[in-house]
């Protein structure tokens, strides 16, 4: 009798990824280009209240005035002189996008007017808004 010896034969069996990544990139790309980043001016400040208060979309450019008049923007402290070009770079960034100014209660309004006028005068002119609270 003539036995054969089975060779055992081990197929390697590959298991393929690459279908596997290409879908987590994908969602990675997807996750990356459709998330909202939260813009924060860099200083907590004491909105006034309204009772005219909308929501805004889309805003690219936010500037803070704390209690010591002191003026913010990207979490630097930027000073009067430097809110324009802050509001310049920021506006080169998204040029659709809108302004909103956060006023403290303590702030005076002087400071209020002249950051308005920084940002009048950086090429923003008709989405200028200014943050409160609902009274």
């Amino acid at each position: 009798m003539n036995r054969r010896k089975r060779t055992s034969q081990t197929e390697e069996t590959d298991v393929n990824v690459t279908p596997l990544l290409d879908i987590v990139f994908i969602m990675l790309i997807f996750f990356i280009v459709t998330a909202t980043f939260i813009k924060e001016p860099g200083v907590t400040v004491q909105k006034p209240p309204a009772t005219t208060a909308e929501q805004q979309r889309l805003v690219s450019i936010l500037v803070a005035i704390d209690a010591d008049n002191g003026v913010w923007v990207n979490r630097e402290e930027v000073g009067l002189e430097g809110v324009r070009l802050a509001v310049e770079r920021l506006r080169r960034e998204n040029p659709r996008g809108s302004a909103v100014i956060q006023a403290d209660n303590d702030a005076h309004t002087e400071y209020l007017v002249k950051v308005l006028q920084q940002i009048r005068d950086a090429g923003v002119q008709e989405d200028v808004a200014v943050s409160t609270v609902e009274s």
